[in-house]
């Protein structure tokens, strides 16, 4: 759920700002980049403190080599990709990889679902909730662009 928040709720408080004074947050798409870049350092963090990564490693699906270099790799790209949306003339590449990446994340999350995984000892979110979250996540990146 924290994804969530931190991507609607930054959207918002960015976008007033915009409306009330910040003239680079004036409009939409910067507000989106901004929102993403907190939900992705929102997501990003976990992956290296061990309550959190443990769970992402029993995430990643037995058949995928290397889980714990995956979980490393994946966090690093997430954290950078956050940075790449603030800086305009990165942030379409940065929306664009951040996209692709939801995507080629997408199967650990359904593993993690159907096998009952945890996220630092919560069940994980179901899979009808995790798709449409999802599927708005790679919306806001697209949008990004």
């Amino acid at each position: 759920m924290a994804p969530l928040i931190a991507l609607l709720g930054g959207f918002a408080v960015l976008r007033l700002l915009g409306l009330l004074a910040v003239d680079s947050l004036d409009a939409w798409q910067p507000a989106v980049r901004g929102a993403l870049a907190l939900m992705f350092v929102t997501t990003g963090v976990p992956h290296f403190l061990p309550a959190f990564r443990r769970d992402f490693v029993a995430m990643i699906p037995p058949a995928i080599p290397r889980p714990e270099l995956l979980v490393t790799l994946t966090g690093v790209l997430e954290l950078a990709g956050a940075g790449g949306l603030l800086v305009p003339p990165l942030a379409p590449y940065a929306a664009a990889g951040l996209a692709l990446l939801m995507l080629a994340m997408f199967p650990a999350n359904v593993h993690a679902a159907r096998s009952g995984g945890t996220l630092a000892g919560k069940p994980v979110t179901p899979l009808p909730a995790r798709t449409a979250l999802q599927v708005l996540f790679v919306a806001a990146a697209v949008a990004a662009v």
